[in-house]
C-alpha cells in the first residue's frame, strides 16, 4: 500500500499562506481528476479554513511528496510557499494523521466539532469522483469509526471554546428556556455574527440585530430571518429584549448604566441579560449593579473558554488511546490480506483432494450413505484446517516478526503446492 500525504496546516503556514491554497468543492473536484490522471491511483483531499490535505495510493513508487506539492502549487498558481511548509506522511503515519484530524486533536481549537462532518463530505465529494478504491474504502471506514467514538466516548468536543459560543451557553443557564426570550445582537461583525447563529439555532423566539453598516446587518438578517434596526435608534428598543449581546468595534462605551436603567423601567424590572463581548467594551460595567441585570463581560467569559479549553485538553490522551486501538485494527486488517488468499487456497486444494476422492469412491456406499459420506468428509477437512487457519491469522496481527512471517508463509504455499494468486 504505497501511501503518501501532505498537509498545510496551522502548525507549518500563516493564515495568509493556508488561504492561498485552500479549495473550494469545484477546485477539489478538478484537482482529484488530475491527480487521477497522473499521481494517485485513488485518494482524498481536505480542504478547510485551517488545512488543505491531499493523501492517496500513489501510482508508482517514484512519484514523491514533492510530486503533490507542485501539483496543488501549480493547480492554484501560488508562490512564496515551499516544501517546508508542508507536513509529509507515509504509510501508516497517514492513516494516523488522518485518524488525528477527523476526532479533532489535530485541529486549531482542539475538539473542533466541525471537522468530523468536513471530513466525512470530503470523503464522499472523492467517492462521488470515483476517488475511494479498495485501500480508502477502508480507510474511511475506520477514519469515521474513529471520529464517532471520539465523540461518544470522550467530551473532546464538549463545552464553549469560543466567547460567542461561551455566551451563549451563559445564557441557557441563566434562562432554562430560550423558545420564549428575545435578543438583540448589536454588531454583526464575525463575533456578533456567530453568536447571532447560536442563538437562532438554539431557537430564542424572536432576535433582533443592528450595526454600524445598516446594510451589513440587513444582509445577515435575511440569512438569519430576523428584524433589523438603524444603529443610530437602537437604544429606543433596548427594553423591549431578555438579551442583549453586545460585540461592536467601538472604541467607547456606547450603553450607558442610564440606558439600561431607562430600559429596565419600561420593562417593569423584569430580568435582563447583558452579554458585553467586545473589546474594548461596550456596556457600562456598572450595569452590574442594577437589580435584576446579569452582566457579563469578555473577561468572565474568557474563564469560561479557558476551563472548557484545559477540559478538552485533559481528554486527548483517551482520543489518543482511541486512535492507537483503531489504527492497530486497520493494521490487522491490511495484514490479513497478505493471508487471507493463501487460506482460501489451502481450503479449495483440500476440498478439491476431498471432492475427487468422495466422487471416486462414492459407488463403494449405499444410496442412503452418500450424503453422510459427504458431510463426514466435509467436515474432516474443516477439523483439519482449523488450526492451520488460526496459526495463519496469527502470523498477520504479529507485527514483530513480518519478516520470518512471509517466510513461513512462502513454506507452506510451497509444502501444500498451493498458489493463492490464482484467482
Amino acid at each position: 500500500m504505497n501511501l503518501i500525504g501532505i498537509s498545510i496546516n496551522h502548525r507549518t503556514a500563516s493564515v495568509e499562506k493556508r488561504e492561498s491554497l485552500n479549495l473550494n468543492e469545484t477546485e477539489i473536484r478538478q484537482l482529484i481528476s488530475q491527480l487521477k490522471n497522473s499521481l494517485l491511483n485513488e485518494g482524498l483531499i481536505i480542504s478547510t479554513c485551517n488545512r488543505t490535505e491531499i493523501i492517496g495510493i500513489a501510482k508508482n513508487e517514484s512519484i514523491s511528496y514533492q510530486d503533490l506539492i507542485s501539483a496543488l502549487l501549480d493547480f492554484k498558481n501560488v508562490e512564496g510557499i515551499s516544501s517546508e511548509n508542508f507536513e509529509k506522511y507515509k504509510s501508516f503515519e497517514c492513516i494516523e494523521h488522518l485518524f488525528r484530524i477527523i476526532s479533532g486533536i489535530d485541529s486549531l481549537v482542539i475538539g473542533d466539532n466541525q471537522i468530523f462532518k468536513q471530513v466525512k463530505d470530503s470523503f464522499q465529494l472523492a467517492d462521488d469522483q470515483q476517488f475511494i478504491g479498495f485501500y480508502l474504502k477502508k480507510i474511511m471506514d475506520y477514519s469515521l469509526r474513529v471520529g464517532k467514538r471520539a465523540i461518544t466516548e470522550t467530551t473532546i468536543s464538549e463545552g464553549a471554546v469560543t466567547v460567542s459560543f461561551a455566551a451563549v451557553q451563559l445564557i441557557e443557564k441563566i434562562f432554562s428556556n430560550l423558545s420564549k426570550k428575545s435578543v438583540l445582537v448589536i454588531g454583526t461583525g464575525e463575533t456578533g455574527e456567530i453568536a447571532a447563529k447560536h442563538l437562532r439555532e438554539r431557537g430564542v423566539a424572536r432576535l433582533a440585530l443592528t450595526n454600524r453598516t445598516f446594510e451589513k446587518a440587513e444582509k445577515l438578517a435575511k440569512e438569519l430571518n430576523t428584524a433589523v434596526f438603524p444603529f443610530d435608534s437602537f437604544k429606543e428598543h433596548l427594553f423591549k429584549f431578555d438579551i442583549l449581546v453586545s460585540a461592536t468595534g467601538s472604541q467607547e462605551i456606547i450603553i450607558t448604566k442610564s440606558d439600561i436603567a431607562s430600559a429596565m423601567k419600561k420593562r417593569n424590572f423584569e430580568p435582563m441579560v447583558l452579554m458585553d463581548i467586545a473589546v474594548p467594551r461596550d456596556i457600562d460595567p456598572e450595569c452590574k449593579n442594577l437589580d435584576n441585570v446579569f452582566y457579563n463581560d469578555i473577561d468572565s467569559l474568557n474563564i469560561i473558554v479557558e476551563q472548557n479549553l484545559q477540559k478538552r485538553k485533559n481528554e486527548i490522551p483517551k482520543v489518543e488511546k482511541i486512535i492507537t486501538d483503531e489504527v492497530n485494527n486497520f493494521t490487522e486488517w491490511l495484514n490479513s490480506l497478505q493471508v487471507s488468499p493463501i487460506i482460501k487456497a489451502l481450503r479449495d486444494k483440500l476440498e478439491s483432494i476431498r471432492a475427487e476422492e468422495v466422487e471416486n469412491n462414492i459407488n463403494r456406499f449405499v444410496s442412503e450413505d452418500r450424503e453422510k459420506l459427504d458431510i463426514v468428509t466435509k467436515k474432516i477437512i474443516n477439523k483439519i484446517l482449523h488450526q492451520p487457519t488460526v496459526e495463519l491469522k496469527k502470523f498477520a496481527s504479529d507485527e514483530t516478526a513480518q519478516d520470518l512471517n512471509r517466510l513461513k508463509l512462502s513454506l507452506i504455499k510451497e509444502i501444500f503446492g498451493i498458489n493463492s494468486n490464482k484467482d
